[in-house]
Order: structure tokens, then C-alpha cells, then sequence
């Protein structure tokens, strides 16, 4: 049964507790919500699930009643201690107490141990101050569907266009690994406290079209686009990459800029670029 608001603040209490902005802590109240996660992750007794910042528990809960094996990870020293109190004795449910990332570009050494590549899916409310570098771990760690909460400004990165405003390296990270798909815009009003801005309700279903190569590609990207006012020859010239013969190759306009091309016409840039060296 999903928590109300009232019933997360006396955990939160219980715990010694309030809500943390360092953590990016926005709790879960709408009901509704916390099912719609659930099934749109379509969580099944045969699935491993990775709930990033669990808090008090509300997602918790429901994920355990699936049947699913859970792994939840919270950094939060008081939430963990009282998670574990609240989920003792279900057999379902295991904890990693301590930050889901290590480092940047790396998840955490103990959960990185535990994914299942192919069987293991992400359904989390995820702490806004982790979700981008997150996101793309995960799916290069071979999490085969990802569920989320995130910033709606997030979301619109994760589903942009070439050419636009919000187009940018997560995007083509997460378009070359994964199908997006933003299900719902969600109002401040369905968390507690509210944060300032809209959120959005994500779907990815790993693709994964880099392979081996996705994080060298990643570096790539984040390179090129250091130089997004630049030209592309330019940027490439930058890198320390042939661009003459690149754009050559390719038949690229090299006096438009990185951010005109797509995730699969950067990609033919990054292995051209890479038998070009």
C-alpha cells in the first residue's frame, strides 16, 4: 500500500529525519502515481529491480508486493536504517546503503556486481541531482528497461531533436543506447515538498547500438560537443581529429555546427573519425 503524505513525514520523524536537498529528496504522495510506475515498468515475480533513492519506502512497498527480487540503494544514513527496519524479513528485498554512483561515469561497485545484464530493470523516483549520469550507466551496464520520475527539463533533453534548444550529449547517449518514451507530465503537487518545477514520468527500453564502444563514444560526444559554437570542422580540428578527411568520408557539411546532426550521424563521425587517426 502506497504511503500518504502523512504517513511519510511521521516515518521521516521516526527516522530522526526531514527531507534533504543534497540528496535531491522529493517524496512521493500521489497514490496514483506510485501504481503507474509500477505498471508501466510491467514488474513481474521474474524481475530484479534497481530502485534508486527509495526514501521512506512508498515505491518500495509496491515493487515488493510484485513478488520481484528488489535492490534498493539509498544514500541517506537515517532512510536506510529505516528501511531495513520496515523491510525486515522480506525475503524480496536487499539494501545498499551508500551513493548509487562511484564517482561520475561509474555505479556503485556493489550494485554494478548485482545487475543481471538482460533481466534487471530501474523503476525509481530518481534524486534529480544523479538521474543524467545515472541513466546512461545503467543502460551501458545492460539494464534492459528503465522506469523514472525525473525534471521535465531532463525528459525534454532525453527526447530531443537535432537542432533544438535541449539536444545535447545526453541526448545522444541515451538515443544510441535506448527507446525513449516520456509517458506523463507530473505536477509539483505530486511530491512532498513540492520541488519548483514540473516533472516527467520516462520509459526507456534498452537498444543498445554502441556496444563495447559506448564509452569511448560517450567521451567522444561530450568532447564534441565542449565545441558546440564552433563549426564542426572546427570542433574536430580541436580534437585533434583529421576533419577534412572526416567530413570527406561522411559527405558532412562541416560549417554546420555538432549540434545539427543526429545520435547515428555523430556515431559515423566517432567511428570514421576513429579509422581516421
Amino acid at each position: 500500500m502506497s504511503q500518504t503524505k502523512q504517513q511519510i513525514q511521521s516515518h521521516l520523524a521516526a527516522a530522526g529525519s526531514q527531507p534533504r536537498h543534497r540528496f535531491g529528496q522529493n517524496f512521493m504522495i500521489d497514490q496514483n502515481l506510485v501504481r503507474l510506475i509500477v505498471s508501466a515498468a510491467s514488474v513481474t515475480d521474474a524481475d530484479t529491480v534497481v530502485e534508486i533513492g527509495p526514501g521512506t519506502g512508498t515505491l518500495t512497498e509496491e515493487l515488493v508486493a510484485t513478488g520481484a527480487n528488489v535492490i534498493a540503494v539509498e544514500i541517506d544514513r537515517d532512510l536506510a536504517g529505516h528501511l531495513r527496519d520496515h523491510f525486515a524479513g522480506r525475503a524480496n528485498f536487499s539494501l545498499i546503503e551508500g551513493d548509487a554512483l562511484d564517482g561520475k561515469h561509474s555505479v556503485n561497485a556493489e550494485l554494478q556486481r548485482r545487475l543481471a545484464p538482460g533481466r534487471t530493470k530501474l523503476v525509481a523516483n530518481l534524486p534529480y541531482n544523479i538521474a543524467s549520469p545515472l541513466v546512461i550507466d545503467l543502460l551501458i551496464e545492460g539494464v534492459e528497461q528503465l522506469v523514472f520520475t525525473v525534471q521535465k527539463e531532463v525528459a525534454d533533453r532525453l527526447k530531443a531533436a537535432a537542432d533544438s534548444d535541449d539536444y545535447g550529449p545526453l541526448t545522444v547517449m541515451v538515443q544510441m543506447l535506448s527507446k525513449v518514451e516520456v509517458l506523463r507530465t507530473l505536477p509539483p503537487q505530486a511530491f512532498w515538498p513540492p520541488p519548483k518545477i514540473e516533472s516527467s514520468l520516462v520509459r526507456l527500453m534498452r537498444e543498445d547500438r554502441l556496444g563495447d564502444r559506448a564509452r569511448a563514444f560517450g567521451q567522444f560526444v561530450q568532447k564534441l560537443f565542449s565545441f558546440r559554437r564552433k563549426t564542426l570542422r572546427k570542433a574536430l580540428e580541436m580534437m585533434g581529429l583529421p576533419s577534412d578527411t572526416v567530413l570527406a568520408a561522411l559527405g558532412y557539411d562541416g560549417t554546420k555546427r555538432a549540434e545539427s546532426f543526429s545520435p547515428e550521424q555523430i556515431h559515423s563521425m566517432f567511428v570514421q573519425a576513429s579509422t581516421s587517426v
